[in-house]
C-alpha cells in the first residue's frame, strides 16, 4: 500500500491519546473513525476533539471552516465491525495493558480488510508480541505519538521482528502527512527511545533520594536548571502520573533484568494512591498551587550521576542497534523537550568522566544499573557518541551549528532558528552560534541579503530560554552579562551592511520579538502573535527592546506594548508600523524568501551606505546627512550606478555586481 492509497483511518480508543490522534488525522484530511467500547467513551472523545478544534480556531491556528471540516471527517462508532470494515490503517490507542491489547487485536483481525495496516500507539510494550496475535505481522508496527498529540511533534515508528520495510515506510509517510516528525526505531526494545531514556532517569532520581544522597528539591533543581530539562524529574513524574512511569519500569524490569528494578520510593507512592497531579498529591502537593523548584540548589554530583545513567541508556540503544545517536537525540528533544539530545549532553561532559562515575557507583553499591554497557566504553574510547567531532555538517556550506540551520542560496543567507522542540527559544548556545553566523554571512561577498526564520510553524521564537538560563540563579552579574551578550549579538545583526528580512510565523515574543526588531523588514503570517511579555515576569526587555522598538513604532506604542505585556496579532502590529506585510499562513515561507531574494538582487553598495546613513541619523541628524552626502558622491563613481542607469534606459533589469 502506498500513502496515496490511505483514505480512511480508524482510531481504536477515544481516551486522551486516541481522540488526540483522531484529531491530528482529521486535520491532515483523512476520514477518521473514532471507536471505543461504549457510547459514553466515544462521545466524550468526540466532544474533546470539538473543544480542541474550537480552541485552535480561537487562536487563529486554523479557520472556523477548517475546524468544522475536520470535525465533519470524524465518525464516532462503538460497533467494531462497522468501524474497521473499510479502513486502510488502524491506529490502536487502548489502555497500556498487554491483555487488553491482545484481546483487541484478536477481535480486530476478524473484521479488518486484508489490506489494512495495523499500528499500535503503545509506549513500551512489545510490538513483536502484539503482532503475533494477528495474521499480518509483516503489516504491523508501532506508531507511538506523544501526549498531547495535537502539540507534540514526535512519532516513534517502531519495527517489530516481522514488520516489513514497506509498512514502516508507509507509517513514516503517514506521520509526516499528519505534520509530525517520525523517528525510526529499528528494533523492538522496551521503552523504545524516549521512555528508555526518561523512565530510568526518573528511577535514578528516586534512588538518589531513597539513598539519602539528595532531597527532592535538589534533584529537581539539578534536572531542571543544571541539565536544562523542561521539568524536574519528580515534577515530570507527577505530571505524567507516577503510576504510569512505575508500570513501564515494571515491564522493563521483567524484560531487561534487575538494572531496571523500580525504586521503593516509587512503589510507595503508587501503593498510597499518591500518583501526582491527577490525584492532587504525589511528590508535590497541588492544592495550594503545586511546584516551586528552587533555582539555586543545583548539585554537580547529582547532575553527573543522572548524565551517567542517561549515557548508559543511550549506549545500550546504540549497541543493540535500536537507533543511532542522532536519532536518539532528535527523538528525546522532540518527545521529551530536552534542550539538547542526551548523546550530545553526554559528549559535552565527556564520556570518560561518565564511565568513571558509573564505575565508582557500581563499586560502592554493587547495583546492576551502574554496570557500564560495552558500547559506552567503546564510545568513550572514540572520544564520544559522535566520534569526538560532533554531528556532521549536513548543509553543505560549511556551517555546523546545533541550534541554527544556515544555508546560502541565490545570494541569500538563510538563518533558521532550529529549536522547534523548545518553541525556538533563544539559549546561551544559540546566542553564540548566531553571533558567529552573522559574522560569517556579513563577511561573505556572495551573500547579498539575510533571511531570518524559525523552524516549524508554531514559533519564529517564543523568547529567551528562561529555564536554561535560570541555571545561573539570581546572580546580578551573570544577568548583566547575559543582557550584554544578547544586546551585542542582536546589535551585530542590526548593523549588518546587508538587508535583513525576518519571516515571522507563529509566536514572536520577548527576546524573539527583540530579534525581529533588528531586521530591516518584517513579513508575518496571519496566525502570528507578537509581544513583549517581560513585565508579566517582573523583568524588562533586556536585549535592546527598550530602545529599538520605540524607533520603529514610536515611544507611545512601544510603552503600550511593553507595559501591557499583551500579545498582538499580525494585522495590529502592521497597523503600528512594526510589520511591513501580512500574508496568508501558507504563503509566509515563499513570500519571505521572495522578499529576501529581491533585496539580494539590489545594489549592495547603495544598500550598505543607506543603512549606515539611516542608523547614524537616529541620534545625530547632521551626522546622518553628512554620511548620506558623502555616500552619494562615492556611489556616483561605481559600476553599479552605470548598470542601473543602462538598465533603466533599456527597460531591463539591472545586474548589480557591487562594484
Amino acid at each position: 500500500m502506498e500513502l496515496e492509497d490511505v483514505q480512511r483511518v480508524a482510531v481504536l480508543g477515544a481516551g486522551n491519546m486516541g481522540h488526540g490522534i483522531a484529531e491530528v488525522a482529521a486535520l491532515a484530511g483523512y476520514d477518521v473513525v473514532l471507536r471505543d467500547i461504549n457510547e459514553e467513551f466515544v462521545q466524550n472523545g468526540y466532544d474533546q476533539i470539538e473543544w480542541s478544534l474550537g480552541k485552535l480556531a480561537e487562536k487563529d491556528r486554523l479557520t472556523e471552516e477548517e475546524a468544522d471540516a475536520a470535525l465533519d471527517r470524524i465518525e464516532p462508532l462503538v460497533d467494531l465491525e462497522a468501524a474497521v470494515g473499510d479502513v486502510d490503517v488502524v491506529i490502536e490507542a487502548v489502555p497500556e495493558k498487554m491483555e487488553i491489547k491482545r484481546e483487541v487485536y484478536t477481535d480486530l483481525e476478524s473484521h479488518a480488510p486484508d489490506r489494512t495496516v495495523f499500528a499500535t500507539n503503545t509506549s513500551s510494550l512489545s510490538i513483536t508480541d502484539l503482532s503475533e496475535v494477528t495474521e499480518r505481522p509483516e503489516r504491523f508496527c508501532g506508531m507511538h505519538f506523544f501526549n498531547p498529540p495535537i502539540r507534540m511533534p514526535l512519532v516513534e515508528v517502531i519495527a517489530g521482528e516481522h514488520t516489513d520495510e514497506a509498512t514502516l515506510s508507509l507509517i513514516e509517510a503517514l506521520a509526516e502527512e499528519m505534520d509530525k516528525t517520525p523517528v525510526r526505531v529499528h528494533k523492538d526494545s522496551p521503552g523504545f527511545i524516549v521512555n528508555r531514556i526518561l523512565v530510568p532517569l526518573m528511577n535514578e532520581a528516586a534512588w538518589i533520594v531513597e539513598s539519602g544522597d539528595a532531597d527532592i528539591e535538589t534533584v529537581d533543581a539539578t534536572t531542571k536548571y543544571g541539565l536544562g530539562l523542561p521539568m524536574g524529574a519528580f515534577e515530570l513524574a507527577d505530571q505524567v502520573g507516577i503510576d504510569v512511569g512505575y508500570h513501564v519500569l515494571e515491564y522493563m524490569h521483567g524484560e531487561l533484568g534487575d538494572a531496571y528494578r523500580p525504586c521503593p520510593l516509587l512503589a510507595e507512592k503508587v501503593e498510597a494512591g499518591e500518583l501526582g497531579k491527577k490525584t492532587g498529591v504525589g511528590f508535590y502537593e497541588y492544592e495550594n498551587g503545586g511546584v516551586n523548584v528552587p533555582t539555586d540548589a543545583v548539585d554537580e554530583g547529582v547532575e553527573r550521576r543522572l548524565l551517567a545513567v542517561m549515557a548508559n541508556e543511550v549506549a545500550g540503544l546504540i549497541g543493540n542497534d535500536v537507533a543511532d545517536a542522532d536519532a536518539i537525540d532528535r527523538a528525546v528533544m522532540l518527545g521529551g523537550g530536552f534542550p539538547d539530545g542526551p548523546a550530545k549532553l553526554a559528549d559535552a561532559t565527556g564520556l570518560d568522566a561518565l564511565v568513571e562515575t558509573l564505575d565508582e557507583l557500581a563499586d560502592a553499591t554493587e547495583e546492576e544499573r551502574y554496570t557500564v554497557v560495552p558500547a559506552l566504553r567503546e564510545a568513550a574510547e572514540r572520544g564520544g557518541f559522535h566520534g569526538g567531532d560532533g554531528p556532521e555538517d549536513t548543509d553543505g556550506d560549511g556551517f555546523d551549528y546545533d541550534t541554527l540551520t544556515v544555508t546560502v542560496s541565490e545570494r541569500v543567507g538563510h538563518v533558521q532558528i532550529d529549536r522547534p522542540h523548545r518553541m525556538n527559544t533563544i539559549s546561551d548556545e544559540l546566542l553564540d552560534e548566531l553571533s558567529d553566523a552573522i559574522d560569517r554571512l556579513d563577511a561573505d561577498d556572495d551573500v547579498r541579503a539575510v533571511l531570518l526564520t524559525g523552524s516549524g510553524d508554531r514559533a519564529f521564537s517564543a523568547g529567551a530560554d528562561v529555564q536554561s538560563m535560570a541555571a545561573g540563579g539570581a546572580d546580578p552579574i551573570l544577568a548583566v552579562e547575559l543582557s550584554r551578550r544578547g544586546q551585542q549579538t542582536f546589535g551585530k545583526l542590526e548593523a549588518m551592511d546587508k538587508p535583513v528580512v525576518a519571516g515571522i510565523d507563529g509566536y514572536c515574543l520577548g527576546g524573539g520579538m527583540e530579534l525581529a526588531t533588528c531586521a530591516d523588514l518584517r513579513v508575518a503570517s496571519e496566525r502570528s502573535e507578537l509581544g513583549q511579555p517581560e513585565h508579566n515576569l517582573g523583568l524588562l526587555p533586556g536585549w535592546g527592546g527598550t530602545q529599538r522598538l520605540a524607533r520603529i513604532v514610536g515611544e507611545g506604542r512601544a510603552k503600550e506594548i511593553i507595559f501591557t505585556a499583551d500579545r498582538y496579532d499580525a494585522e495590529t502590529m502592521a497597523d503600528y508600523g512594526f510589520i511591513n506585510e501580512v500574508v496568508e499562513n501558507d504563503a509566509l515561507a515563499d513570500r519571505a524568501w521572495e522578499l529576501a531574494a529581491d533585496l539580494a538582487a539590489g545594489p549592495p553598495i547603495a544598500q550598505r551606505y543607506t543603512k549606515r546613513a539611516m542608523h547614524a541619523g537616529r541620534t545625530d541628524g547632521e551626522a546622518g546627512l553628512a554620511i548620506e552626502a558623502q555616500a552619494f558622491g562615492h556611489i556616483m563613481n561605481t559600476e553599479d550606478v552605470m548598470e542601473g542607469i543602462t538598465a533603466f534606459m533599456g527597460d531591463g533589469d539591472p545586474d548589480f555586481k557591487g562594484k
